[in-house]
């Protein structure tokens, strides 16, 4: 049934990949080690959607004059 399980003493372990090289790790890691660690994310909060547009129907004449009151 479960021939592919890990725990299976008849089949042979995995190999491991073998790690190519990337440039662009190893210019990160170089500049890491230069400069630092760059700073954390801000976290900007969301403005509702409404507020960014606008609302999409001015407010009639009526409704002003009532909240007025």
């Amino acid at each position: 049934m479960g021939r592919n399980t890990r725990k299976d003493p008849r089949m042979p372990k995995k190999r491991a990949k073998k790690k190519t090289f990337s440039a662009v790790k190893a210019v990160k890691a170089n500049a890491r080690e230069r400069v630092g660690q760059p700073k954390p994310e801000r976290v900007i909060p969301d403005t509702a959607r409404e507020e960014k547009r606008g609302r999409k129907h001015p407010e009639t004449l009526s409704k002003l004059l009532n909240e007025e009151e």
